[in-house]
């Protein structure tokens, strides 16, 4: 495997230094640049359309012709970035119900009503557009798609992305997340380093697939997440959501869906931009200094990003719901540095070279008193953490006759934590560990598309290909430790998908308006695991133009991660009373044994989604959906025990305890004397063990998850002069249970303390004229149950209200020229979390994963486009 490791790094080396070598100034033929659509600057304000649409003829060269008195009423938004000629007018018409149709070498514009077919839909039409949820170019999708653009992030006053991630409906906000608290299960969620990773229906940050530009990256800390944070917030153009299984598409992992983050392409200019502010509570204090450049020239662009970012602590003393563990730091104080960069080059007509990459340095403090006073100048334990990560991704694309395309990609990527953990009596350090989480993640793969014939409905198409990926994990606390792991894991798979139209709007046909089928399969071979083969299907019918119903069935994996299977096994020595065991004569102990489990199997998981899209043309710019998924989810890879007090009293645990174990018990101790802890106060005695507990990892039983989610999106303009209005809402119902072990009784998950509520939502409704824009926005995320006690105690949930300002500076403001500003509130009634009750000093006293500490915050930002 070595040898394919190191082709795999090869690759991404050799065609990274490529676009060095052939991009330089006089290496290839002018003859050679492939000639597109020009791309022209735009810096509009909000106007009348019909002085947008003269610009965009002025600065194109481009005819745009317009009937007369049919733009007398429409007034267009602000316009900032490159575009060519049709994407500009794309973005001017949105919601208008107006479109602009070629003719000739022009443009005409007309209402939509005249337009023959269907009505634009992402992702569906254009040949050259690759939309998530499929690797067939121009392929409609039969899974649901979430998008979420950088002017939408921007309008509700987001400058992080794992902010607005953890604010989706669909998301939870448990896994690895800054802000985790201590006292959260590890099955829930864990925060190591500081990462922001997507957790897409709570099924967990490693059943979640996030890519970036299409390409995987490194694994982040222990649990399989990618770090959202690595990136520069102004480099982004948008997040594409499939929540929805696609491992046929996209291998392991995939399981809950895919979240997709796309980076801005053919971008020309200096934008430059900083946001300072604070919680009006306390803490919390950040800073955030940015830039974005790019160019784009005949042949190819480029754009690249910087930012720099810090928060200070939010500490528990500040909070009256977390008071009552004083000297707990609930949100950690982090900093941070983060480049990327993306780049295209046409090398020949047919040949184009792609590149991303990306730096991201990141350090983060936590920590807690160790006394109940929170006195942190008597006793404390602090975390240190600093984060590295890099990626380079190249790509060949070769177009094809007939309209195919072959893609020849490879990644190489890292991603190392280093952490510190010191223990202080006063100022004197009295004990100190430290350690690495390093990953390694690459891979290879050649991949085709396009027409395999032409049906009457239009052409049938197929997309297929394969590649290698190699992961790694070398996990270091101490020179010599037993509880090191330095362990790799290689797959080799194969997929293909088709894409097949069997009716059309131009056919005639009644009562459908449009019909299409697709299909793929994807075999993947973990050597030393298992070979796992996982199929999809999808439907579109649309019965009339308007109205659009989807459905779509498929199988997933996730594979064991190497933390999961390698973890060193440890056992620990419990006075029996601390596992919940009573009626034991005095003295008595129990063992837990915890760690990783080398026999795991892969997680296997059927998911089936059906939804409902109404797009009337009586009421342009209106976009409801409507969807239900279901999802059995079987050899669930879990921590057995959640809450360790519990241990003997839980009926739940039964099989996973060995009553009276006699000589087991000094066997299990005597293993390896390196990892087992005695906290009994004692001396160990054999003969006192009444109980030994397997808690470590292994294969549930079963998940079911099954949920509804509801959008809306409607966008329209307010008669003459009188702005555009944008409403958006997303409301997602969850419900879940875990079956443990075969035969065992199931218990709910979603609805409960440290899993995600049964039901989120957001809306927001956003209005624009002129230079200013104003945008106001609430959040609902439902209340949960504390099952830790009987009776089981209600914690009620949040709502929050957001309000956004924003004025740009037109072309004619002078010095001003260019420059945005604005002001947000978040949290703007201060709404905060439940307490809930809490066993030790550096417990969170509050669900960390659900529910945000930060309270009300005032931001202020300025953008200036150069």
């Amino acid at each position: 495997m070595g040898l394919l490791r190191k082709a795999a790094l090869v690759a991404s080396i050799t065609t990274s230094l490529t676009i060095f070598i052939l991009t330089a100034p006089g290496t290839h033929a002018q003859g050679a640049v492939v000639q597109g659509p020009a791309v022209h600057h735009y810096h509009l304000p909000v106007q009348s359309l019909a002085a947008s649409l003269q610009e965009v003829a002025l600065a194109s060269g481009v005819s745009v012709g317009v009937a007369s008195g049919l733009v007398a009423d429409h007034r267009a938004p602000a316009l900032e970035g490159d575009f060519t000629p049709q994407a500009a007018l794309v973005a001017l018409l949105a919601g208008s119900g107006l479109h602009a149709r070629q003719l000739g070498n022009g443009l005409v514009i007309e209402a939509d009503e005249v337009r023959g077919g269907s009505s634009a839909r992402p992702g569906e039409g254009d040949p050259a557009i690759l939309v998530t949820g499929s690797r067939i170019r121009g392929a409609p999708v039969a899974s649901p798609v979430i998008t979420l653009d950088q002017s939408a992030m921007r309008e509700a006053g987001a400058t992080s992305l794992g902010d607005v991630m953890r604010d989706l409906p669909q998301s939870f906000g448990g896994g690895q997340n800054p802000g985790i608290g201590i006292n959260v299960p590890t099955a829930s969620g864990t925060n190591v380093g500081g990462a922001s990773t997507i957790n897409l229906r709570g099924l967990g940050s490693d059943a979640t697939l996030t890519l970036l530009n299409g390409h995987r990256l490194a694994y982040n800390g222990t649990r399989q997440g990618i770090d959202l944070s690595a990136l520069p917030f102004g480099i982004i153009d948008r997040v594409e959501v499939v929540a929805d299984g696609a491992s046929a598409l996209y291998g392991s992992d995939a399981v809950a869906g895919v979240a997709n983050i796309l980076l801005k392409r053919d971008y020309q200019g200096l934008e430059t931009s900083a946001n300072i502010g604070a919680s009006t509570d306390g803490g919390n204090f950040r800073q955030q200094y940015g830039a974005v450049a790019g160019r784009k020239w005949a042949s190819g662009g480029f754009v690249a990003a910087y930012e720099y970012a810090s928060n200070t602590n939010i500490m528990s003393n500040s909070r009256a719901y977390a008071v009552s563990r004083p000297g707990v730091i609930i949100f950690p104080a982090m900093r941070h540095h983060a480049a990327a960069l993306s780049g295209h080059q046409s090398l020949t007509d047919t040949l184009t070279l792609e590149v991303d990459a990306l730096f991201n340095k990141r350090w983060s403090l936590g920590g807690y008193a160790t006394n109940n006073a929170g006195d942190w100048s008597l006793s404390h334990a602090d975390t240190r953490s600093t984060s590295r990560s890099g990626a380079i991704a190249p790509s060949l694309k070769w177009d094809l006759p007939h309209g195919w395309r072959l893609s020849l990609a490879g990644v190489y990527g890292t991603e190392t934590v280093t952490l510190y953990n010191g223990i202080f009596t006063g100022a004197n350090l009295t004990s100190s560990a430290s350690g690495c989480y390093c990953n390694t993640g690459s891979s290879v793969e050649l991949a085709g598309d396009g027409r395999l014939f032409t049906l009457p409905a239009g052409p049938a198409k197929l997309a297929m290909g394969g590649g290698y990926r190699y992961n790694s994990l070398q996990l270091f606390r101490a020179a010599g430790s037993a509880s090191n792991i330095d362990a790799s894991q290689d797959s080799f798979y194969a997929y293909g998908e088709v894409s097949l139209p069997l009716i059309a709007p131009q056919q005639g046909v009644r009562g459908i308006d449009r019909l299409n089928l697709s299909g793929a399969v994807r075999y993947e071979r973990y050597p030393g695991v298992a070979s796992v083969a996982t199929p999809k299907l999808g439907i579109i019918y649309a019965p009339f133009e308007d109205m659009t119903i989807k459905g779509s069935w498929g199988r997933s994996f996730r594979a064991p991660t190497l933390f999961q299977q390698y973890s060193a096994q440890s056992v620990i020595l419990y006075p029996v009373t601390s596992l919940g065991g009573t009626g034991y004569p005095s003295g008595s102990t129990a063992m837990l044994l915890t760690g990783g489990n080398p026999s795991l199997r892969p997680e296997r998981a059927e998911t089936w989604t059906a939804s409902l899209e109404y797009r009337p043309h009586q009421l342009p710019g209106l976009h409801l959906q409507l969807g239900y998924f279901s999802t059995i989810y079987k050899d669930r890879i879990v921590t057995p025990i959640t809450y360790t007090a519990q241990s003997l009293t839980n009926p739940l645990y039964a099989s996973l305890v060995s009553l009276s174990p006699g000589s087991a018990a000094a066997s299990a101790a005597s293993g390896n004397p390196l990892l087992f802890t005695n906290l009994t106060g004692a001396a160990f005695d054999p003969a006192r063990v009444v109980a030994i507990v397997n808690g470590t990892s292994l294969n549930a039983g079963r998940q079911t998850i099954h949920g509804i989610d509801m959008l809306a999106d409607y966008r329209t303009r307010l008669g003459k002069d009188g702005g555009q209005l944008t409403m958006l809402g997303n409301i997602a119902y969850l419900s879940s249970s875990q079956q443990l072990l075969p035969g065992a009784v199931g218990a709910a998950l979603a609805g409960t303390l440290f899993n995600p509520p049964h039901w989120r939502g957001r809306g927001s409704i956003s209005w624009s004229s002129g230079a200013i824009t104003l945008n106001a926005t609430t959040s609902y995320i439902g209340g949960v149950e504390d099952t830790r006690f009987n009776p089981r105690v209600k914690i009620s949930g949040m709502v929050t209200q957001d309000m956004t300002a924003r004025y740009a500076f037109g072309p004619k403001s002078g010095i001003l020229r260019g420059t945005t500003l604005s002001l947000s509130v978040q949290n703007l009634f201060d709404s905060h979390p439940a307490t809930i009750a809490t066993t030790a000093y550096y417990d969170t006293a509050y669900d960390s994963t659900n529910y945000s500490p930060v309270g009300r915050y005032i931001g202020m930002g300025v953008t200036r486009a150069w």
